[in-house]
């Protein structure tokens, strides 16, 4: 078999000799349904290690017809589809990497040039016997191949955007690679399936692409194939079942990535997402965490901030006020229609917001079109950050937020609400104006409260909305269950009032003994805050206030 037409099995059968394997194979379904009709065009971006290159092997492993792959799918999901041994092992596959030729090259023209070099040898000393008009012809070859076979090819590119990544300020350089794709690929009779897979959406010039063939399923658009990339939260749980591992623990590292969940998709757990919508964690980090029995950053571990430093820094309007922000926890609404597909044009902080959306930094909610920092692992990326480009009002916090919870547990009033002014004082980006933007400060004044908690803002509770719960993870349930209720220019004597007339305490019974409420008011007279602190008792199966 040669390198690039009808490669081996052999890495996919790695996948499936790991540890830790999770049957993605159904995917091979949705490609199936699309083969040989004008949906043939497939382009699917996710960030690193989110599993792109595994589907790849899989569905070469799959199409390929230079080798029986019956028994390597017998025991996995698509075995059970209708569609299985229709297309099983039917057709030619090229699979290629583009970052293997790019980084052989010398430059983009070169690269290109190789590809096609390299593809043509397998193809003519594979099928030597067919008509090739011009050798030195690309698309004639393949033409002759496909008229001599009668296969269609199955096309899979992985690393398809490297270019941009690389060559990210070289427009005419990207225009001749997107070129050549669209002169291979676009209304070629031969292409059966075209699949690419990459970490940016198909790059916009002016008011059309040069590839608007492809259907696009994108970070922010993920469509039916959402589940297919990343573990959804049914798969977490087993295999935090299998590893004993913590659920909640594992949900509050590497979970957070929010995808439109068709209605074609089995449902998650109710506690994992709403019904209507699918929670993805990183798969990555999920498989590490698994084998080293240790929560530590894993996903980050590939790259160094330095990425997601160069882009936070952006002097755009709002953009390190929408940072901050989602930093303390919040959501910032964004416009992703304006965003270019590329590294480098940008109009505003919507456009920087939606690429880090793409690199895995955000997640985006399709519901209420907001971005927010998806997972504890992610969130201390940005700390490393901000840190190394010079927030140091910000990093002021972070780092005295633990002071700041043990005051809280040891019902430190006083110290409490001089540790929130000085906050709102060092982060001065969080301007003041009603109990929202409060709310901002008070989380990022705990900022790491996330290292033993659940954190819910709004929960609702018999008679209302809590402002901030603090709900202890499973492996920190020696820590207290904390309400806390926000008041702008009114009194902490007034808000901890709320909490007991309006029965916030109800919601979260379960800790009595290990409950603390507090009231948290600012002042707009004297510009500073008040605190009030109680802790909940239990007595006789009932809560006493």
């Amino acid at each position: 078999m040669s390198g690039y037409l009808n490669p081996s099995s052999e890495k996919f059968m790695r996948s499936l000799r790991s540890s830790i394997y999770i049957d993605k194979s159904e995917l091979i379904s949705q490609m199936n349904e699309v083969i040989g009709t004008e949906q043939c065009y497939i382009c699917v971006s996710r960030p690193r290690r989110f599993g792109k290159t595994m589907a790849i092997n899989m569905l070469s492993t799959y199409y390929g017809c230079e080798e029986d792959t019956s028994y390597i799918f017998e025991d996995l999901k698509i075995s059970k589809d209708t569609s299985f041994a229709e297309h099983l092992n039917k057709y030619n596959v090229i699979a290629i990497n583009m970052q293997e030729f790019l980084s052989s090259a010398n430059n983009v023209e070169d690269m290109i040039s190789m590809l096609k070099q390299y593809i043509t040898e397998d193809i003519t000393e594979k099928y030597p016997m067919a008509k090739y008009r011009d050798k030195n012809n690309f698309v004639q070859v393949m033409k002759a191949a496909y008229a001599y076979t009668k296969h269609s090819f199955i096309i899979l590119i992985d690393e398809w955007d490297c270019i941009f990544r690389e060559y990210r300020y070289d427009t005419q350089l990207q225009e001749k690679y997107l070129d050549f794709l669209r002169l291979w690929l676009k209304d070629q009779a031969y292409v059966g399936l075209a699949y690419m897979t990459g970490i940016l959406p198909i790059k916009k010039y002016g008011t059309h692409s040069a590839l608007n063939m492809f259907d696009e399923y994108s970070m922010a658009n993920p469509k039916k194939l959402a589940s297919y990339y990343g573990f959804t939260g049914e798969e977490v749980t087993e295999l935090c079942r299998e590893y004993q591992m913590n659920f909640m623990e594992t949900k509050a590292w590497y979970d957070g990535y929010i995808f439109d969940l068709s209605s074609d998709m089995e449902k998650q757990p109710a506690e994992d997402v709403d019904s209507n919508y699918l929670s993805v964690y990183s798969p990555k980090s999920v498989v590490e965490a698994m084998r080293h029995k240790k929560y530590d950053n894993y996903w980050n571990q590939t790259e160094t901030y330095e990425a997601l430093k160069v882009y936070i820094q952006m002097n755009y309007d709002g953009l390190k006020e929408a940072v901050v922000k989602m930093l303390a926890g919040g959501s910032i609404k964004i416009n992703t229609g304006t965003f270019s597909n590329d590294m480098t044009t940008f109009i505003g902080k919507d456009d920087v917001l939606t690429l880090l959306v793409h690199l895995g930094y955000l997640t985006y909610d399709s519901r209420t079109k907001t971005v927010s920092i998806p997972n504890k692992e992610v969130g201390e990326e940005y700390v490393n950050s901000i840190q190394a480009i010079g927030w140091d009002e910000v990093i002021c916090s972070v780092k005295e937020s633990q002071n700041l919870l043990q005051s809280l547990w040891n019902i430190d009033a006083e110290a409490v609400a001089a540790g929130i002014d000085r906050v709102h004082q060092e982060v001065s980006i969080l301007q003041y104006n009603d109990e929202n933007a409060l709310s901002y400060t008070i989380s990022l004044a705990f900022y790491c409260a996330k290292n033993y908690y659940t954190v819910i803002r709004e929960l609702p509770t018999g008679r209302g909305f809590a402002d901030i719960c603090l709900i202890p993870r499973k492996l920190h349930a020696d820590k207290p269950a904390v309400i806390i209720e926000l008041k702008w220019d009114k009194s902490a004597k007034g808000a901890i009032s709320q909490i007991k007339e309006k029965k916030y305490v109800g919601a979260l019974e379960e800790y009595g003994g290990n409950l603390i409420l507090a009231g948290i008011n600012y002042d707009k007279t004297t510009k500073t805050h008040t605190c009030q602190i109680e802790k909940v008792f239990y007595d006789d199966k009932q809560i006493i206030l």
